[in-house]
């Protein structure tokens, strides 16, 4: 049994975000032309998100002890996790880049999934678990007269600043959405890159928690009643487990074997059979094994009765077809 491709327009793949709009008479897939500068721009993503949340888990640090907020700790805490996340982050760009050796035949791509599932741990322990614990014990506190003044203040240049970095991560993502017609939102969640998607929802999770924070801060202002401070750290603690848990659901989905899209199986299946040499094709596997990288197995039926020698050269053309686009990290075909 032969597989078809179920695509009208089959040179328009979208679902691999890292595959662009492929011309139809062109002879193999081009290179991706953008992957060092893809490479360079998520690691300076990375690395303002780490300057950002230094400098604003110092400033709410000193808030926090001033004030005795709840809320504030709570903040200082998730931004000193953000810190230690995008430091794991970063070493999850660095691992993922080595090449392949022989105790690694397709590289060590995957190893950016498992940094990245460290860093979402690290979201859930010292982010969610630790806001939720202390809200919960900090409910029925005592009041203490304290100047919110300067909290507002930090929580303001946090804003800001948290908020430029949650810029820097959303055009990163619109511009390679755009590539391949799809939404920024749509591409950080399906995206091979789990440094961007961690930085973008962690970012998002961040501007939302001092968004609570200020409110809940802002009703114990109004009412003089400190639960609900308390009642700002138990929400914080809940979106920061919520995201968490998606970030660790989809770096597990790529670290258990995740298959590309509908339409990136059917771009690669039309670049098969439109090789001269190929009747059809009865087998194709294609897997993330990476960042970028894709590892393809397929098995094809040749045209007529051909020797040996002349099906072995096909195999090879089509594989050579393939590892010349740097998005495939290795392809077989038999």
């Amino acid at each position: 049994m032969s597989l078809k491709p179920s695509v009208a327009n089959p040179q328009l793949h979208l679902g691999g975000p890292e595959l662009t709009r492929h011309k139809p008479n062109a002879q193999k897939p081009e290179p991706d032309p953008d992957n060092k500068d893809k490479k360079s721009s998520s690691v300076i993503t990375v690395l303002i998100a780490i300057g950002a949340n230094f400098l604003i888990a110092i400033a709410k640090s000193v808030a926090a002890f001033i004030t005795g907020s709840a809320s504030m700790v709570a903040e200082a805490a998730h931004s000193w996790a953000d810190t230690g996340n995008g430091v794991f982050l970063l070493v999850a760009e660095q691992k993922a880049v080595k090449p392949a050796d022989k105790s690694h035949p397709l590289g060590y791509g995957k190893e950016a999934y498992v940094w990245s599932m460290i860093a979402a741990f690290g979201v859930f322990m010292a982010g969610s678990i630790v806001s939720i614990y202390t809200g919960i014990t900090e409910w029925n506190a005592p009041e203490a007269e304290t100047n919110y003044t300067i909290a507002f203040i930090i929580l303001a240049v946090a804003f800001v600043l948290e908020g430029f970095s949650l810029v820097q991560a959303y055009l990163q993502s619109k511009k390679q959405g755009q590539a391949i017609e799809v939404s920024a939102i749509g591409y950080v969640v399906e995206t091979s890159n789990p440094t961007l998607r961690g930085v973008f929802f962690e970012d998002l999770a961040a501007v939302t928690g001092l968004v609570i924070a200020a409110a809940a801060m802002g009703m114990h202002v109004y009412t003089g009643q400190a639960f609900w401070d308390a009642l700002g750290f138990i929400i914080v603690g809940i979106l920061l487990g919520a995201v968490a848990i998606f970030l660790i659901s989809r770096n597990r989905d790529f670290l258990v074997g995740y298959k590309v899209s509908d339409s990136t199986h059917d771009y690669v299946l039309s670049e098969l059979l439109r090789h001269e040499g190929v009747d059809s094709v009865s087998y194709l596997h294609l897997e993330w094994v990476g960042p970028k990288k894709i590892f393809m197995v397929a098995a094809v039926d040749v045209r007529g009765n051909q020797r040996e020698e002349s099906i072995a050269q096909i195999f090879e053309s089509i594989e050579s077809q393939f590892r010349a686009n740097k998005i495939f990290q290795e392809a077989i075909c038999a």
